[in-house]
């Protein structure tokens, strides 16, 4: 299973949701879902993801 963190770009310091096993995008509403269930949602865009290497930036 490929898990991965969401941080926002440029501040890889900044961890949106760790644990991400799925991503929902409606327009500029992104849900982030964790393994757990837990659910987060933000405002923006996705700019990178890395699926290898379990990371993913959102310009927000």
């Amino acid at each position: 299973m490929c898990l991965s963190k969401v941080v926002k770009k440029g501040q890889p310091d900044c961890v949106l949701l760790e644990y991400v096993s799925k991503i929902e995008v409606d327009g500029n509403q992104i849900t982030l879902i964790d393994v757990m269930g837990e659910r987060r949602t933000v405002e923006g865009t996705i700019a990178m993801a890395d699926l290898t290497g379990g990371r993913v930036e959102i310009n927000c």
